[in-house]
């Protein structure tokens, strides 16, 4: 037996036949026989807490921040080194792009606050410029 139905997906109005195949015995042997298996209702595992924020210390004015969220590929610059406005001082990659992050002044490296293969964050002090 068919019966139609008018469903909305995503706000799209479709119209469907389905086929009642409660009564399998009564289908032409031509047809292949395929009855899915009964589906147990699983409930959904709860999900985990998400972790607590790592604690981090608020950017200084002298502080180069990370523009995206990744993972640190290269630190460009040693403690000690004096740099310029523009420099690549650590490039970070995320979905397999290299984004280059560079001081905003001229100045002294006075810390590195990241390692390579570090995940770092939006807004994440990086390096400390005196």
């Amino acid at each position: 037996m068919e019966r139609k139905f008018r469903i909305t997906v995503d706000g799209r109005l479709y119209n469907v036949t389905v086929e009642d195949l409660s009564d399998v015995g009564n289908l032409p042997s031509a047809a292949p026989m395929y009855v899915p298996a009964a589906v147990a209702a699983v409930a959904p595992a709860a999900a985990a807490p998400a972790p607590a924020p790592v604690a981090r210390g608020a950017a200084d004015a002298g502080d180069v921040v990370c523009t995206l969220g990744g993972t640190v590929e290269s630190v460009n610059v040693t403690v000690g080194q004096q740099i310029n406005a523009g420099d690549k001082v650590v490039v970070v990659e995320a979905m397999k792009m290299k984004t280059p992050q560079v001081a905003h002044r001229a100045g002294k490296v006075s810390a590195i606050l990241v390692k390579v293969g570090e995940a770092v964050e939006t807004g994440q002090p990086l390096i400390k410029i005196a």
